[in-house]
Order: structure tokens, then sequence, then C-alpha cells
């Protein structure tokens, strides 16, 4: 089964996170059987960062992450649970990328590993998680 890796969990290892970088890896060294991806907004997150695209591209080779596209159904459930949010007295007024994250693993039917899952729990329910308990 694939896993949709949340940014977070990359950042915990590149920075050697003293709270989470055990936690992070030890996820992901139990899932090294299972495809690894991070999708187009993950991989722009993590190139806040970084000094060029092609340091992040290597970064995702090192750790085996291959990058899945946005499907056209999984921007609509991003914009979905974005007017949700902003219907609930959310103060962005741009999608938050959690609901990019979020609304590919639905459309996709894949977990993410993430530390980070009340964004997930609120607006997508549905969607398994692999989060600390």
């Amino acid at each position: 089964m694939a896993v949709l890796v949340d940014t977070n969990v990359i950042l915990d290892l590149v920075t050697d996170d003293p709270q989470w970088a055990d936690w992070s890896e030890a996820k992901l060294q139990s899932l090294e059987d299972s495809p690894l991806l991070i999708n187009p907004i993950i991989f722009s997150e993590l190139c806040v960062g970084a000094e060029s695209a092609q340091e992040v591209a290597a970064l995702c080779d090192q750790l085996n992450l291959q990058i899945l596209e946005l499907s056209p159904h999984a921007l609509f459930l991003a914009a979905k649970a974005f007017l949700k949010y902003r219907r609930s007295s959310g103060k962005k007024t741009s999608p938050l990328p959690d609901f990019y994250i979020g609304a590919q693993a639905q459309d996709a039917d894949i977990p993410i590993l993430t530390r980070d899952p009340t964004r997930y729990q609120s607006y997508f329910p549905g969607v398994a998680l692999i989060a600390p308990s």
C-alpha cells in the first residue's frame, strides 16, 4: 500500500528535530516496502529551505519518495475543504497545503504519514492516518 508522506515528517529528518526525528525515521523505515509518495505541494514546501530544486530532488531520491501529481478530483476536494474551512470562520484567503495533501490522500485512497493529524481529521475524516497516538 502506498503512503503519502507529509512535509513535517521529511523535515524532521532534514533538521534532525530533537523531538520528532526518531519517530519519523522509525515510521519511514517501517514503511520501506511501501511506495512512499509526495505531491507537488509537499515538494514546494521542502523547497522553502533549500538552495535549489535539485537539492530537494536529491533528498527525494535518497528517501525513495516519488511525486504523485494531483488529480482534478483531488483539486476539487481541496477546494471544498477550503470552503468548509472558510465557512467555519477560517481566516486564510487561499487553500492551505494540508487541504491539497488530505484531498489527494482521499482521492487516491491512501494513508498519510504525519505527526500533525488535526487538520486532516477535521476536513478529511475518512483518510487513514499514520500519526503519533
